[in-house]
């Protein structure tokens, strides 16, 4: 190996240490778009609605044990296909190779009658098959469940609110809880365009879609707040840009990693977990875009009480530094 390709690895030596690429210049394209994307993920989501599965549509859930040997997973899901009783979950609990089965009761059919008629036929298809747990749970329970889990999601939001408005200001706050609602709204619009199955477990990874895009834009504003103070007299729209720049290393790295981890997690981590996968992928790469497209310019056209933050520099000669030019 040649000595300038020792020099070269790692190979992320090779990416600039330092950008300066104009995101404002596109904040109103990037903006129409956004518009756009949510007035049609809405319009998906009323017209056309979300798949719902068995959490939030009722159904039965049976506990199987074939001991002293592992349930076959492959046949428990092929008999129950063939038996057409809607959304389908089968799972392994633990490591003692029993499993959990979760099935919707066909539309119009009693919930009892079809619980008994799906155990009659897993236990001819699977020998010494045991039925250690079975409970149904009906539309009513259902409906709470997916109230509740659109609360928890608007109360996650909330509390973000109020920790920005803390932490910063309140044109802060209201440009972090904008990018959150768009990156919520654009993940329903996923799940409902494509019509994959949405149960607690996507609420599960839109909350953490909510923790990490406010991760993200956290770190933004920590950096924007530093640079407002140390460049006063600079316009906002040009140090807006420079904390962006300044950050987007970290920002690309950290959410190319999770990619990486969550894409092997999509394809090897079975149907159980795709639509989670799924979920998390779209929303760490929209998460993202909104805390350069959403985000930050909210501010710039809010704009920040700067006068403070020279205050706040107090025995510091007027005037500042000026920041250092986008390359054109």
């Amino acid at each position: 190996m040649s000595s300038t390709s020792i020099r070269a690895w790692p190979l992320i030596r090779l990416l600039p240490a330092k950008t300066s690429f104009r995101f404002v210049g596109f904040a109103r394209i990037a903006g129409i778009l956004s518009i756009l994307a949510v007035i049609g993920s809405l319009t998906l989501c009323f017209t056309e609605g979300l798949k719902l599965g068995i959490d939030f549509k009722g159904g039965s859930s049976m506990e199987l044990s074939a001991a002293p040997a592992a349930v076959n997973l492959g046949v428990v899901r092929a008999t129950l296909n063939n038996l057409h009783v809607g959304d389908v979950q089968v799972q392994a609990i633990g490591t003692s190779g029993d499993a959990l089965v979760r099935f919707q009761t066909p539309k119009g059919a009693d919930a009892s009658d079809t619980a008994s008629h799906v155990k009659t036929a897993l236990a001819a298809a699977i020998p010494n098959l045991k039925f250690t747990q079975s409970q149904v749970v009906g539309p009513k329970v259902s409906g709470e469940l997916f109230r509740n889990g659109v609360l928890a999601l608007a109360i996650a939001i909330g509390l973000m609110l109020i920790y920005i408005w803390f932490r910063f200001e309140l044109q802060f706050g209201l440009g972090a809880v904008a990018a959150l609602f768009h990156d919520v709204i654009l993940t329903f619009g996923l799940f409902a365009l494509f019509r994959l199955e949405f149960t607690l477990t996507i609420i599960a990874a839109i909350l953490t879609i909510i923790g990490y895009s406010m991760n993200d834009t956290v770190v933004v504003f920590d950096r924007l707040r530093e640079n407002l103070r140390k460049y006063r007299r600079t316009p906002l729209r040009e140090v807006i840009e420079l904390s962006i720049n300044e950050t987007l290393s970290r920002t690309v790295i950290t959410g190319l990693t999770a990619v990486l981890a969550l894409g092997g997690l999509a394809i090897f981590g079975g149907e159980a977990l795709r639509n989670f996968s799924i979920a998390l992928i779209f929303g760490i790469v929209i998460g993202t875009y909104s805390s350069i497209y959403v985000a930050s310019p909210i501010i710039l056209l809010w704009g920040v009480k700067r006068g403070e933050d020279e205050a706040k520099a107090g025995g510091a000669a007027k005037g500042g530094k000026t920041a250092p030019a986008s390359r054109p």
